[in-house]
């Protein structure tokens, strides 16, 4: 079972793990050994929460699938029990990502000295712009 948080618990049965050969250079042993861990998690059949399920499935993460299945490949170890781990870990941060929801933004207004301070800068700015036109030079 893999805890997400104080009552958000995934069993073992949802989450679908295999081992598959590591890919980059690393010599015999990446060859002749599966040490990197392939975690399948099928979001939409999940017992998660359905807020987190819709937060999950709107991600634009390229780990999600447009089926709703989280695809996670772990090959950073060089034993497949510590890759497992790592891939479980990564799986526990995507969900615990979308179990809280955003907050919601509050529109606020500048203050009217923010205002002058801008309205300073386009002025001075201007300023050094008109000194740079040629003499005699108008609008």
């Amino acid at each position: 079972m893999l805890k997400v948080a104080n009552k958000v618990v995934i069993p073992d049965h949802q989450i679908e793990i295999s081992a598959v050969r590591a890919q980059g250079a690393g010599g015999q042993n990446v060859n002749k050994v599966a040490s990197a861990a392939h975690l399948r998690f099928d979001i939409r059949s999940s017992s998660l929460p359905e807020p987190c399920k819709e937060r999950l499935l709107a991600l634009r993460d390229r780990r999600i699938t447009a089926a709703g299945v989280a695809v996670i490949k772990a090959q950073r170890y060089r034993t497949l029990e510590q890759n497992r781990e790592d891939a479980l870990r990564r799986l526990q941060v995507l969900i615990a990502g979308a179990l809280t929801a955003p907050s919601k933004r509050i529109a606020t207004r500048p203050s009217r000295g923010e205002k002058e301070k801008r309205l300073g800068r386009k002025s001075r700015r201007s300023g050094i712009k008109s000194l740079r036109r040629r003499v005699g030079e108008t609008d």
